[in-house]
């Protein structure tokens, strides 16, 4: 499970197959270029949550169903040292230097059905302000646990610190990183309507 970005690819790959849906077709549904989803089903890197969700509703599943690892019904508990031990997701975070990356600590793989992505997120630092925004469906919620946070909001930057929390419409173009040259860590609760 360390390579779990890797399944995420894999995951889309084989729920597109069984719904026999070729990539033109996701395509078009989700609004993202065929090359852009071949490489989501192929590479070893993530755009942004963003092209997931819109994939994810062209497919007509739950973000979730991409990450999934087992279906609990009842209550999820992850544990710090789990977390830690257990997989993450590396997502490039859209900068023009794609090594900079955010890794995603998903903390409700277990729960079957959920609405709402739960996720721990380690910001490395970037020197670049070049991000590509992404909008989808949904509402976001970020508390900053350490470091400094930016978050291109529309046409507005907001700065986080350590405590500091923000509530969004995921409907507008957004991007969250760190502050210039800074690294963070923030819990992010992401709810996508089904």
């Amino acid at each position: 499970m360390s390579n779990h970005h890797s399944i995420v690819g894999n995951k889309i790959k084989g729920l597109r197959e069984t719904k026999n849906i070729s990539i033109e077709e996701i395509a078009e549904r989700s609004g993202l270029t065929v090359e852009q989803i071949q490489s989501i089903e192929n590479d070893q890197t993530l755009p942004s949550l963003g092209p997931l969700i819109k994939i994810a509703r062209a497919l007509g599943v739950r973000l979730g169903t991409f990450m999934d690892d087992n279906d609990a019904l009842g209550p999820v508990v992850t544990r710090a040292k789990d977390r830690e031990r257990d997989s993450s997701i590396s997502f490039s975070n859209g900068a023009t230097d794609a090594r900079k990356h955010m890794e995603y600590h998903p903390l409700a793989q277990q729960k079957a059905g959920r609405h709402m992505e739960p996720f721990v997120i380690d910001i490395n630092p970037t020197e670049t302000q070049e991000f590509q925004l992404s909008d989808h469906e949904g509402e976001e919620f970020i508390y900053v646990m350490s470091g400094e946070v930016e978050i291109a909001y529309g046409k507005d930057i907001y700065h986080l610190q350590e405590g500091d929390s923000i509530f969004y419409d995921s409907i507008v173009k957004h991007h969250v990183h760190g502050a210039p040259g800074k690294s963070a860590k923030i819990l992010a609760v992401v709810y996508i309507p089904f």
